[in-house]
């Protein structure tokens, strides 16, 4: 019987006869890139694989195999080619850490620093002071997501106390935010109004005046990734305001203005009917809460905007510091809002591969493989404007081809319809087009794709 099928059988050097070295069987694999430690336990892993499986002799091509797959693991970079703007599982709106004389995340920031003082100052005095101007309201603050936002207004405003919310209103968004739970977690009261589909203001005014209703807040929820169609009816923040207690309104997505004056053209048509801050403030609101990583186009946040004293109280809970962003998100909402002020929508990489004409992808598209090229539509994602669609262009491959895709480097994500695979130029950046163009070519080789200028 060869030692091979053995049952104590254990892998071996060949050079010594005698079992692996862990140390070196990590250093044999050390040019996959990973740090030591990480080397050091895929080898331990291989050599225990090894001797389970009886095959001594497979022993660092395990090891190096699960090293790669621990890479692969990793966070990285890839190219959007699904067509979905906001794709959460990609991380949403594209912004990255401003880039600039080579040093930049390399040295300290002034997050809470008074230059001109030399005292400490506030992080909630850059950033949001400036997504505060470019959306009309006194005063914000900043967390780290929407979710947060809604539970620290409720905990700050309304603990122990009535929130009124419509039942029509009372969502699940994304993996779990459900408008009840956040609302018990707050410490606040939901108090259901109307009904389903049909919610009006004097369904408010009845649940304020009832006896020992001790309501604080009306609670306005924009539904973001759901309709309810038919014979309904719903309650603006306006009528809201009208009834004589402070008004909160979830908008969610987190578009500023509806009029969008970063943009040459002015709002795309797919925007119509989303609620924005600007607007939402000045119909009434006392409080906007909204995500950053939305329509806002930048990195997750949760903004918190409106009246001064009521964002100071937000600012002054104990949550408020459990649920602070860190200096990379200031500093990115910083240049965001700085963008947004400035109204320069193309540098802020969502508006501009919103607003990107069809023709110019169209074009993109035959430059990268004439015979593929293909007219489809992207959508906004992220729980944004459900229904909604965007004409777009890219190319179009025979059969399923993602998991191909996926396997390049970088990484491209595509999507399949029917039978076909789509990538969707709206999404990906035209310096990536020649990476879409050596994939393409390598699936694709009868198409010929034209070779990028």
């Amino acid at each position: 019987m060869s030692p091979e099928a053995e049952p104590d059988a254990k892998p071996v050097d060949p050079s010594t006869g005698r079992p692996p070295s862990i140390d070196r069987l990590a250093r044999s694999i050390a040019d996959t890139g990973l740090p030591h430690p990480l080397l050091i336990d895929a080898a331990r892993s291989a050599v225990v694989e090894a001797m389970t499986d009886h095959d001594p002799g497979s022993v660092e091509i395990r090891a190096r195999t699960l090293a790669e797959a621990t890479k692969k693991a990793l966070v990285t970079d890839v190219v959007n080619a699904t067509g979905v703007l906001l794709h959460t599982n990609l991380g949403r709106a594209p912004w990255g850490y401003p880039i600039g004389d080579g040093l930049a995340g390399q040295r300290y920031t002034t997050l809470e620093f008074d230059l001109e003082t030399g005292g400490r100052g506030s992080r909630q005095e850059r950033a949001p002071a400036l997504l505060a101007r470019a959306c009309g309201a006194e005063s914000a603050l900043v967390v780290n997501n929407c979710a947060s936002a809604v539970l620290l207004a409720m905990a700050a405003l309304a603990r122990g106390r009535g929130v009124a919310v419509s039942r029509g209103e009372l969502v699940e968004i994304g993996g779990g935010f459900r408008i009840p739970e956040v609302m018990a977690q707050s410490g606040a009261h939901l108090v259901e109004v109307g009904t389903t589909n049909r919610t009006r203001v004097a369904d408010f005014a009845a649940a304020i005046q009832r006896p020992k209703s001790d309501i604080a807040l009306c609670l306005s929820v924009h539904r973001s990734n759901y309709r309810i169609e038919g014979f309904t009816e719903s309650v603006s923040v306006s009528e809201l305001a009208s009834l004589g207690i402070p008004v909160v309104a979830d908008i969610g997505s987190g578009l500023l203005d509806a009029a969008c004056p970063w943009l040459d053209n002015g709002p795309p048509a797919w925007l119509q009917g989303e609620p924005a801050a600007r607007q939402t403030l000045a119909a009434g609101a006392d409080l906007v809460t909204f995500s950053g990583d939305k329509l806002l186009g930048g990195p997750q946040a949760g903004v918190i905007a409106g009246r001064a004293d009521l964002v100071e109280s937000c600012a002054a809970h104990p949550l408020a510091r459990a649920l602070r962003p860190g200096s990379l998100v200031i500093h990115a909402l910083q240049d965001l809002a700085l963008a947004y002020l400035s109204r320069n929508g193309s540098a802020i990489p969502f508006w501009r591969m919103a607003t990107v004409s069809v023709n110019d992808l169209w074009t993109r598209a035959k430059k990268i493989a004439t015979g593929l090229a293909t007219h489809t539509v992207s959508v906004p994602g992220g729980g944004t404007l459900p229904g909604v669609e965007i004409p777009s262009a890219g190319l179009a491959l025979a059969g399923d081809r993602v998991a191909e895709l996926r396997a390049g480097s970088p990484p491209i994500i595509a999507r399949v319809a029917d039978n076909t695979t789509v990538i969707d130029l709206r999404t990906v950046h035209p310096d990536d087009d020649p990476i879409v163009t050596s994939a393409v070519a390598a699936l694709e080789p009868a198409a010929e794709p034209a070779a990028l200028t």
